[in-house]
């Protein structure tokens, strides 16, 4: 997933980022869309036919056609709601496979995507880390200071300052260069660990994959490893002003 400016007219990122997806992952090509009546349709013009679409501010989803190798992606606007944050944002949602390939190419496709939408910030994670981030939220000052794992509790998105700032991590983080000046990153006195998984891209952003292996809350040493890097960045879920 990952966050960026709401579309205009005319624009040209919803195809950018299909084809660094494309490019990403080579041999898959996003040419499927899903019909009214849920039947797959082929686009023989995909590309025309995403310059026209739009679908609740973004684009509807497109998809290989292979049902043994499922990639996905599609992208809506979030309005602009009450309080600091109060900007609309283009949310670009992609899955791919969680299989040695789709692990090998995860930090390719969250750097194209990110990269070509223009994004503030985005993360590449295992599904099961939805639940854990929904335990995460604070919906009352009177609630808990941590989730049941113990990790620290976060600002619902629209209470945070500014849309530079990440609601969260995740297993690789994608923070653009905007994002990485509002979360303080990288020190190179404290970042040492993070910086030798980290990848600086071509606009000033960075790419930083927190463990080896996709994420897993239920091993310690990764548990661990969240908790410490939420510690290190504290304003990250809006938790304290950079």
């Amino acid at each position: 997933m990952v966050y960026a400016p709401a579309l205009e007219s005319e624009d040209s990122r919803p195809a950018a980022v299909i084809h660094a997806m494309e490019q990403a992952l080579p041999g898959v090509r996003l040419e499927w869309t899903v019909s009214r009546e849920n039947q797959l349709v082929v686009l023989p013009q995909r590309d025309t036919w995403l310059a026209e679409a739009r679908a609740d501010g973004g684009f509807p989803l497109l998809c290989n056609n292979d049902e043994t190798h499922p990639v996905m992606i599609s992208a809506r606007e979030r309005p602009a709601m009450p309080g600091p944050s109060g900007h609309a944002i283009l949310e670009v949602h992609a899955s791919i496979p969680c299989d040695a390939g789709g692990i090998a190419a995860a930090s390719r496709v969250l750097e194209g995507i990110a990269e070509n939408a223009r994004a503030s910030w985005g993360h590449a994670s295992p599904k099961g880390l939805s639940s854990e981030l929904a335990r995460q939220m604070r919906h009352s000052p009177q609630g808990p200071e941590r989730s049941p794992r113990g990790l620290p509790m976060l600002k619902l998105p629209w209470h945070i300052r500014t849309p530079a700032v990440p609601y969260h991590l995740g297993w690789l983080n994608y923070w653009s260069a905007a994002a990485a000046r509002a979360i303080g990153f990288p020190d190179p006195g404290r970042d040492a660990d993070l910086l030798s998984r980290a990848r600086h891209t071509s606009t000033g952003g960075w790419v930083v994959q927190l463990t080896d292996a996709p994420l897993d809350l239920g091993d310690a040493p990764h548990l661990e490893t969240l908790l410490r890097t939420y510690e290190r960045f504290p304003g990250i879920g809006g938790r304290a002003e950079p």
